[in-house]
Formats: C-alpha cells, structure tokens, sequence
C-alpha cells in the first residue's frame, strides 16, 4: 500500500525486519491455487442456493427455512466477497488487469462497487486507525456532537441495550450507509459517497472508476430484475437478497472487529503513523469453519494490513511467523468473537488520553 511510505517504524521495530522475518515464497501469487478457491466459494453457494430452489417450497410458511438458508448461503458467499478483496489488493496475479477483471466479476456480482471500494479501501489501509483521516469505523470524538449524543443514549437506555442498538446499525444499516453516505468515514473528509461524487474520497479524477463500479452494479441489477420478471420477486429476494444481506452482515461485522476494540487506541496527526497504525489491527478466535470459508480474513489480518497483496492461502503459516516477531505487539482476542461483538458494541466515543492517543470511554459518569 502506498501509505507504507510514511513511517515504516513504531518502537524498535520496522517494517522491513517483520517482512524479514516471513520467508520470501509466502509472498509468491500463485494464480491456479486461488482460482481454486474461486471456484471453492462459487460452486459451494450455486450448491446451497440449487438446493433451497430445488427443496425448499417457496410460500410463507416456509420463511425460517428461508432465514437459515439465508445464513448459510450467505457466510459461503462471504467466501467470494474475501477473494474479491483480496483481487483488489493484487493478491490473486501479478497482472493488474487480471486482478481486477476478475475482481470487478466477484464484486458485482455481490453488488460492491469494485473500484470505488478498492479507493476508499486503500485509504482505509493507508490511514488505519487514525482518528481523523481514518476510513470506515471510525469512532467519534467525547468531544463531539454525536459523541455526546452517543453517550447520553448509553446512560439513558443501558450499556446491553446500547450495545444491541450499535449491532443493528452496524449489521444491517453499517454497509449501505458507509456506500452511500459515508457513515464512519474520516472526519477530515467531510460527507462521502461512493455514489454521490465528485467529493473529498473520490475526486474528479476517480470519476471513470467510479462510473465503471456503477456499471458493473447496473450489471447485476439488470440480472435480479430480468430473474424476476422470468420467475418472481419472491424467488429472487429468497434465493439472493436474503444472503446477500447476510453477506453485509459478515463485511461490516469483521471490519468493526477488526479495528474496534476498549484496549486498542486510536491516534490523530500528533501520535499516528503508518506501522502503528497497522499494528492496531486486531485478530480475533473465529472457528475453524468460518475460517476455512472466509480463508482466514478475520485471524490473519494483522498480516494482511502489513502485507495486503499476500495471497490468502499462504496467510495461516505466514500468520506464525508473524507471531514471533512481533511477540506482545500481536494483537488477538481469545474471546469468543460472538461476545466480543457485543462487548464492543457497548463502546460509545473515545477520549483523549495523552500525546494524540485515544481510547473508548468504558465508564459512564454515573458509575
């Protein structure tokens, strides 16, 4: 990532002996190996998504049969969201133009305009945790409006009901709103959209991408439409809709988890830099199966804001090489990442606690 220009030192560390550290082949792209991932993920959803069609009747009184289907199909087809990440961070070739054609297909086939998401995902990973020109998940200030807002509604309704109020806006509100209005983004941006453009996240400059992103959406929306007039709504918000929210739910949810945490701080321009900033990422302890589905995206990412064009498949081993050198600097949760979900969730606005870092206010002014 371009930002790793800026300060590839925190501490008595640097970049470039953690890079060190990781033997050479692991960052080797091996396009065959993640083609078969692709068709891993691809046919495993065309599977679930064949048998729902093929066995579950579609009337109302089948609408929890409906609701699991959803949930499992949509955490596979997680899976294809991964690998089309992973395309725009160059992950899958060495060729560009490979990287995103095929990354431009999974994206919009899940609806996430690729080249504008691969933008703003890239200032994500060059201002990570940074209180101001972060992007995506960034908390709000004490200080602040809505800070203040936050927290008078946590003492008001009670952390379990606050942190109940967060998960649904996260969940089910968190990735639209970010898409089209900017919710979460930096602050030093102003109101952003990934649709609403030119702003401060997509310059003039950006407009063929963004238009090309567009395109693609246009794409797949001209497909569900055309589904449905040959069948019905019903089969089509059955059969995609259904996952493809659960799929938003699985995006917003490890994004938030990933870089949200009460012992994790967040710094402005007087403390933040590159490294640091990346070293805040955090790993938590999902199960084997969501690993093996989502190919390790939520234990391994520390590595990845590292190293973001190492190929997934390489991350796990990679992952224990990571480990040793970085020792206590390692962040990972052995928690349950269900019950750390809702304890961060409880988490209203940051404080400044010394020298440009800040971190979640845990306590309030009743207690």
């Amino acid at each position: 990532m371009g930002g790793q220009t800026e300060n590839k030192k925190t501490g008595d560390i640097t970049l470039e002996e953690i890079q060190k550290a990781i033997p050479a082949h692991f960052f080797e792209r091996n396009e065959l190996r993640f083609l078969v991932s692709v068709c891993f993920s691809v046919s495993l959803t065309l599977l679930t998504g064949y048998l729902a069609y093929k066995f579950i009747p579609l009337n109302v009184y089948m609408i929890p049969a409906w609701v699991l289907y959803a949930i499992v199909n949509g955490t596979i087809a997680t899976g294809i969201w991964v690998l089309g990440h992973e395309c725009g961070h160059e992950a899958f070739s060495k060729s560009k133009l490979a990287n995103d054609l095929l990354g431009f297909v999974l994206h919009s086939a899940l609806l996430v305009p690729y080249f504008s998401w691969q933008h703003s995902h890239f200032v994500h990973h060059s201002r990570t945790n940074h209180l101001t020109e972060g992007e995506t998940h960034v908390p709000v200030k004490n200080t602040s409006a809505g800070g203040r807002a936050y927290i008078r509604l946590k003492e008001l309704i009670g952390e379990d009901a606050f942190s109940l109020f967060s998960m649904f806006n996260i969940l089910f509100i968190g990735w639209p709103a970010y898409l089209i209005f900017g919710a979460t983004g930096g602050p030093a941006r102003g109101f952003t959209s990934h649709f609403i453009t030119p702003n401060k996240l997509f310059p003039p400059r950006f407009m063929p991408k963004v238009i090309a992103s567009n395109v693609g959406l246009g794409i797949t929306i001209y497909c569900l439409y055309k589904w449905a007039q040959l069948t019905s709504f019903n089969e089509v918000l059955a059969l995609y809709i259904g996952p493809y929210l659960v799929v938003n739910m699985w995006l917003t949810g490890y994004t938030f988890l990933q870089h949200t945490d009460k012992d994790v701080p967040h710094y402005d321009e007087r403390a933040w830099n590159w490294l640091k900033g990346a070293l805040c990422t955090i790993d938590r302890n999902y199960p084997a199966f969501i690993n093996a589905l989502h190919f390790d995206i939520g234990s391994t990412h520390v590595l990845h804001h590292l190293f973001s064009h190492l190929p997934h498949y390489n991350a796990p081993i990679a992952n224990e090489y990571l480990k040793k050198v970085l020792g206590d600097r390692y962040l990972f949760d052995h928690k349950n990442p269900w019950r750390s979900f809702f304890e961060t969730c409880k988490l209203p606005a940051v404080e400044h606690i010394k020298d440009g870092e800040w971190r979640f206010i845990t306590k309030s002014k009743k207690e």
